[in-house]
């Protein structure tokens, strides 16, 4: 019987220490996905490409593009970029104490992990900041009578004549997406690894 109890326990931290290792990788993979841009636009008159480039905390442009355009169009307030970072660091807080927190909470009639949902709100969060970030790029684009994504054209603020622009999402910003759902995945699979009274 003792032994059957210490193989239980044995397998049980086993499965621990596999999910914190699936929580760690997919908390590398968001930090990975953050850094990485997601969305360009070059000009064609402008040497070289990316003289757009979105990323979680706003958007970066050239100098000949701020120089020559409305900043408003493209520019968030400035208080978003110190909010979507400590939106990150509060997300990558949760993953670290999700790593080890034990503790239930009540639901309504149902009993979760708090660990469980930590996990689970940073993935879906995630998720739901890159869906905001395209409709954020498309709104923007209205304004200022281009497309988010494809070809248009975009007018001089000093000369007001019209350029061509081509816009695309690069990789980055299907790899934020998918982080997210791995981790809300994550969240949804934790009881397999993670079992007991406490988990």
């Amino acid at each position: 019987m003792a032994e059957t109890v210490a193989v239980q326990r044995s397998r049980g931290n086993t499965g621990v220490w596999i999910f914190r290792i699936l929580v760690i990788a997919g908390a590398a993979f968001m930090l990975y996905s953050w850094f990485a841009p997601w969305w360009t636009a070059k000009v064609s008159v402008i040497p070289g490409k990316d003289h757009l480039v979105l990323r979680p905390w706003g958007v970066e442009a050239v100098a000949q593009v701020r120089a020559n355009t409305d900043k408003s169009l493209y520019s968030m307030p400035w208080f978003f970029g110190p909010f979507m970072w400590t939106y990150l660091t509060l997300c990558m807080l949760a993953l670290a104490a999700s790593l080890f927190v034990e503790r239930k909470i009540s639901l309504g009639r149902f009993k979760i992990s708090l660990a469980t949902l930590m996990i689970g709100i940073v993935g879906f969060s995630y998720m739901a900041a890159v869906g905001i970030a395209y409709g954020v790029g498309e709104l923007k684009a209205g304004w200022a009578d281009t497309n988010f994504i494809g070809k248009s054209t975009i007018r001089n603020a000093m000369t007001g004549t019209r350029i061509n622009m081509v816009s695309e999402l690069l990789i980055g910003y299907w790899l934020a997406l998918a982080a997210g759902g791995v981790l809300f995945f994550l969240a949804l699979i934790r009881w397999i690894f993670v079992r007991g009274p406490k988990a």
